[in-house]
């Protein structure tokens, strides 16, 4: 192992300025050892021994992330880590493991405050190696932050968007399927005679049954009582080899007067294929009406995404109805909440005026605070999220409210403190809230946290023309 001399650390850009007995003081001071390859120079909450100094060898820094190992930085010869003057961390936050043959100076953490009371260039050099520290870490978290808020979102889009796929896929199958069958009921229907006035008759109730859109809203219960219905009186008349009639009759708001109606102005005869016609043309429309239904849910999916990432736009001010992002982050963390089969309870004052926001960085906060109730309200009984809108003067007002188990007191006061997180070890950065206090602090607005047993509330507040 090479011993270590002013000249060593000299040649560190960081000790560059520092004068050469500050830096022998240091040298004379810190345990000088090496770590075989595969061997941890610090895990993940265990306390910091001191100030590292990585002399020859090389470090990879990572973390655990959802079971998969997130490269963070890899340590070169010169490289300064560890406890810093005035640092608040106390414990390790990766893990920093060896990848060949490591040499490490340690200056140790009990001999700080003997450092910044009698050697100031010193510490100047440490705390600048600090603040460029956090400031690297904290970019590369708010990154972190927000991949795996995308990462969260893309789940649950590709689980929303996946219904409606898989609808359309199996609404357009079934559709050729039927059309298929069409030509023996053409059959039918062409070897029937008809008059003019006949032919107006159906032609005019066909489009009556198409137009009418309020068709009824039945139970389970009642829908089965009503299509028993419906296949007596098709028994009674002699009406066959229609196995989806009653459904479509039901479904379409059809009723034995409206049948009865039309079998007295049509020939016996000619009743039966004609009703067979009409079910088919109502089958027909059905599956059309499935896959226009399916198609819009993921239009207004796409939609939601754009509106929510705003896309196409630049990062100014604009002026919006607040409840469009709050009802769009939903949609985005819609699947969470089916999952979690949380109640979702909008007390929203439409009255509220639009207000003048960075919208793309509010949808951040909305996300933020929604996306934090849902895991606070995760395996709790009858779980419920209310969101509450109200206008206090020259304030827009937004409640984000849980029935969750609440933030424990001896915790409250550090809620907002970065890298503070009491997920566990892969689920948060600590960044969350730091971002939403960030963002509504732009917005010249608070967030202040009311929490106690089966309720917890943050209370977003910002000028409206902020």
């Amino acid at each position: 192992m090479k011993d270590i001399t002013v000249g060593d650390l000299k040649a560190i850009k960081v000790f560059q300025d520092v004068p050469d007995d500050q830096l022998q003081w240091m040298i004379d001071r810190s345990k000088h050892y090496e770590l075989p390859e595969g061997e941890f120079m610090t895990t993940p909450g265990e306390p910091l021994s001191g100030t590292h100094v990585i002399i020859s060898g090389r470090i990879e820094l990572y973390r655990i992330q959802n079971n998969a190992k997130l490269f963070i930085a890899e340590l070169l010869p010169g490289t300064v880590t560890g406890s810093l003057p005035f640092s608040r961390g106390k414990v390790g936050v990766a893990y920093g493991q060896c990848t060949e043959l490591t040499q490490i100076m340690t200056f140790p953490v009990e001999l700080m405050r003997e450092l910044i009371v009698s050697h100031y260039e010193l510490t100047q050099a440490l705390v600048i190696v600090m603040t460029s520290r956090v400031r690297e870490f904290t970019e590369l978290e708010q990154q972190n932050e927000k991949m795996m808020a995308l990462g969260k979102l893309s789940a649950g889009l590709a689980h929303e968007l996946n219904n409606p796929a898989a609808a359309i896929v199996r609404g357009s199958v079934s559709l050729k399927k039927h059309l298929l069958l069409q030509p023996g009921a053409f059959k039918k229907l062409i070897s029937i005679h008809l008059s003019p006035e006949e032919i107006e008759l159906i032609n005019a109730k066909m489009l009556q049954i198409m137009a009418t859109k309020d068709r009824p809203v039945l139970s389970m219960m009642q829908r089965s009582e009503r299509e028993d219905q419906i296949l007596d009186w098709l028994d009674v008349n002699s009406i066959g080899e229609c196995d989806d009639i009653a459904e479509n009759i039901v479904e379409f708001g059809i009723t034995e007067d409206d049948l009865e109606e039309l079998k007295s102005k049509i020939n016996k005869d000619d009743f039966s294929p004609i009703l067979l016609w009409i079910n088919n043309n109502l089958t027909t429309e059905r599956m059309v009406a499935d896959i226009q239904e399916a198609s819009k849910r993921i239009a207004d999916l796409v939609g939601s995404v754009k509106t929510f990432t705003h896309m196409d736009r630049g990062g100014e001010k604009e002026v919006i109805d607040i409840h469009v992002g709050i009802k769009n982050t939903l949609t985005m963390l819609n699947y969470k909440l089916k999952k979690a089969n949380i109640k979702v309870t909008e007390e929203f004052d439409l009255t509220l005026p639009h207000v003048k926001v960075m919208v793309g960085e509010l949808n951040q906060v909305w996300t933020n605070l929604i996306d934090n109730a849902i895991d606070a309200l995760e395996n709790q009984p009858d779980p419920e999220l209310r969101i509450i809108t109200h206008h206090d003067k020259e304030f827009v007002k937004v409640s984000i409210c849980d029935n969750g188990p609440g933030v424990p007191a001896e915790i409250k006061n550090r809620i907002f403190d970065p890298f503070f997180t009491t997920k566990s070890v892969g689920k948060g950065t600590g960044l969350g809230l730091d971002v939403v206090i960030r963002i509504i602090k732009q917005h010249h607005g608070s967030v202040t946290l009311h929490s106690g047993p089966g309720k917890t509330e943050f209370l977003v507040c910002f000028p409206i023309n902020s």
